[in-house]
Parts: C-alpha cells; structure tokens; sequence
C-alpha cells in the first residue's frame, strides 16, 4: 500500500484525532478538524457505531497517518515490537519514536512529520556527523542530530525551530536551538508520551 499523499485534514476529520499533520493550523485552532469535528462526506455527522474490529481499524489507521508509514512498513514494526520482551504496545511506541524523522520533528527542526520525513530523504540530516537519508532509522540514546550548514536558514526550519518557544519539547531530546542540533538523551517511556490512539486495540487487531 503506498504511503497517503492526500489532503491530511480529511484523514483527521475522518479518524476523530489529531494527529499533528498539521502544523501552523493545529497550534492557530483553524485547523479543519476544530471547525467541522465530524467525518467528511455528506453522511459524516451521522455515522453509526463501530464494530470492534473497525475500532481496531480505526486505533491503527490513526498511528499509522500519525506517523506517517505505509502497511508494510508499520506491520513490521509491529512485528519487531512483538519479538522483543515487555508489552508490545509500549515497546510499538518507542519504535515509532525512534525513527529519525519522528526525532527531527521532536527536536522542533519540523512543523510535521511530513516535512521531517522531507528533511531526512533530501539529505538534510547529519547523525552523529554523518549525513544520513533514511527516515526510518532508528536513533538510540546519545546521538547528535542537525541540519547540515547550509540549511540551518531555512526558513521553514528556523520558524518550526522558533514556534517550539510556544510549544515546549519532549524531555528526551535536548536541543539547541541557535545551532540547529540536538542530542537524544533516552528512549522515551509509555507514560511519557501523549498519543490519539490506544495502542492495545493495535497489539489485538495484529494478533488475529
């Protein structure tokens, strides 16, 4: 299934959740989903309930266009989160939080994933000095992250970097932010992030 390249309002509005895509007018509260919270179409305000397996639908699709990944990509996560000891909702989480286009727009550098993800595959990227393209790679603690000299003016970056000043930062990045460059101190824990989906009916949707 190829990754969804739509209008991402209508994914939101669709899935009742904000999911961060997007960025300006989520924080300005004129995003579409805070002037119409009802799905699109003309029989969105009178949806019906759903079954289980679409609430279990539902929770995936949300994290799936949160995160930006396509099926197969977010079906092997799940897998290697279910290979690994703990609880696999928690350790899902932290995958997804590991994965460098994530950490970019955690560390501020991006209004959205989106552009993160953007960011990574041009060639924006150094970790730990090195120029990296591939969004998917997985950051583990103590790596630096930054854009490269000459787009640390960019001007959509150094607004994202300036509107964090409204938003504030997770506390497992440590940024600084003149510099454009920031460490990933730590995985972060379960109880640490605020996501819109309830990753159990993920963890029992995968395991049919």
């Amino acid at each position: 299934m190829a990754r969804y390249t739509g209008p991402v309002e209508k994914i939101e509005r669709r899935l009742g959740a904000d999911l961060s895509l997007k960025g300006e007018r989520r924080l300005s509260g004129k995003s579409a989903l805070n002037k119409r919270p009802f799905a699109p179409g003309q029989h969105g305000q009178r949806r019906g309930k759903l079954s289980e397996y679409g609430s279990q639908l539902r929770e995936k699709q949300k994290a799936r266009f949160m995160y930006g990944l396509n099926e197969k990509q977010f079906r092997n996560l799940f897998k290697e989160a279910a290979r690994r000891d703990g609880n696999t909702g928690a350790i899902l989480i932290q995958l997804l939080e590991q994965r460098l286009d994530n950490v970019v727009y955690r560390m501020g550098f991006a209004g959205t994933r989106r552009f993160a993800r953007q960011l990574v595959s041009h060639g924006h990227i150094l970790v730990d000095g090195k120029r990296l393209d591939i969004p998917s790679y997985s950051v583990k603690p103590g790596q630096k992250i930054e854009i490269i000299e000459k787009s640390k003016n960019n001007p959509q970056i150094v607004q994202s970097v300036s509107r964090t000043e409204q938003t504030g930062l997770v506390d497992w990045v440590d940024v600084e932010k003149d510099k454009k460059f920031g460490i990933f101190t730590r995985v972060p824990e379960k109880e640490d992030i605020t996501v819109p989906f309830e990753e159990r009916f993920i963890v029992e949707l995968y395991s049919k």
